[in-house]
């Protein structure tokens, strides 16, 4: 699927995201117009899904996260389509993740601080269809976050 020049590429992008085209080709070794042709063949084939801005939400002055486990009640053909739809249009619910077993689903949310969080539960979250059971987990520190893989 991949070869030892693309997997190179990958590589060195992951150590530094911010590599122009131009200087990953530098430090491969390669003419620029083989990397570009390259990062164009694994955007096709979905292996690169695009480049994306982090935001550090507390700079931003949201000094809360909290994770949601939800389980939903099924009496409703469409229970979870609906809840989806209704989660989606929270702009403080930052991932929604679905899973199988007892919680269906985990939502991160935040808030600008606990009185934000307050409102934000009661007036958004809570109103949301379908909800059987949430348990609510408040956010105190990273540990480790990275979406590097070994290539």
């Amino acid at each position: 699927m991949l070869d030892d020049l693309d997997r190179r590429m990958l590589r060195h992008w992951q150590a530094d995201p911010d590599l122009s085209s131009a200087d990953l080709a530098a430090g491969l070794g390669v003419p620029t117009a083989t990397v570009s042709r390259r990062i164009e063949r694994l955007r096709e084939r979905g292996i690169l899904k695009g480049v994306h801005g982090v935001i550090d939400w507390t700079a931003l002055g949201y000094a809360v996260e909290v994770s949601l486990r939800i389980q939903l009640e099924k009496s409703a053909t469409n229970a979870f389509d609906v809840f989806l739809a209704q989660a989606r249009k929270i702009p403080e619910v930052t991932e929604i993740q679905t899973f199988l077993g007892r919680v269906d689903l985990r939502l991160t949310a935040i808030a600008r601080d606990m009185a934000h969080w307050q409102s934000l539960y009661r007036d958004r979250i809570l109103t949301l269809p379908h909800i059987a059971e949430i348990e609510a987990l408040m956010h105190v520190a990273t540990v480790k976050t990275d979406q590097s893989l070994p290539l």
